[in-house]
């Protein structure tokens, strides 16, 4: 399987798309959460809290890092 390239050649592509990812992940397990609640699977539902704080830090870091870098391009 070949690996996709990016379709944009900028070098902050990857990291605003994996932004992206990181916070739609965090709305995604919401619903995840509340399905696995109203199963009564609460060790489901904690571990999807678990994958929603990671993208929460994910998303944090990747914030700062494209914050840095625009501010540096913009000198």
């Amino acid at each position: 399987m070949k690996e996709q390239k990016s379709p944009v050649k900028d070098k902050n592509y990857d990291l605003i798309h994996t932004l992206q990812l990181s916070l739609d992940n965090i709305y995604r397990m919401d619903t995840y959460i509340a399905d696995a609640e109203q199963r009564g699977d609460t060790e489901l539902a904690t571990w999807f809290r678990k994958i929603q704080e990671n993208n929460r830090k994910a998303g944090d870091q990747a914030k700062q890092m494209l914050m840095t870098r625009m501010q540096q391009e913009g000198r």
